[in-house]
């Protein structure tokens, strides 16, 4: 593939050449768990791989240990955000790499925080206990 190949030759993608969102002018949806927000920038139907927007409000967080289906990938972009059995901060500039099916959690903001998440696959091998709306667990 060289760098001219438009997005939908590549297996999986999308039909489309090019994908172009200001994400300033996209509402947060509020997700089931209280103080976390995303903006769902893409997905993959077929493969449930995703790019979204995750806020975390201070003080909230994912409250339990779990695992994911697939590979998760998030860059922080402001905040501190913790995962408190390991003591892994991320702060403006990390970024984070989390194999499929480590267990890890659970987590905390310490500030209002905002990270780009990025899943390669599925999110969830079931959907967790807190989050009550499908929707959030994908």
């Amino acid at each position: 593939m060289t760098a001219n190949t438009p997005t939908a030759a590549m297996p999986g993608a999308p039909n489309i050449a090019e994908l172009l969102i200001q994400t300033k002018d996209m509402p947060w949806r509020d997700k089931s768990l209280k103080g976390v927000s995303e903006k769902m920038l893409w997905r993959n139907e077929t493969t449930s791989a995703t790019i979204a927007l995750i806020r975390f409000a201070k003080g909230s967080g994912i409250p339990a240990p779990h695992s994911h289906a697939s590979n998760q990938f998030m860059l922080c972009l402001e905040g501190k955000y913790e995962y408190t059995a390991t003591k892994v901060v991320l702060t403006a500039g990390c970024f984070y790499c989390n194999p499929k099916g480590n267990v890890h959690g659970p987590t905390v903001a310490h500030e209002d925080t905002i990270v780009v998440e990025m899943y390669d696959g599925p999110h969830y091998p079931q959907k967790p206990d807190w989050y009550p709306d499908e929707r959030d667990a994908h």
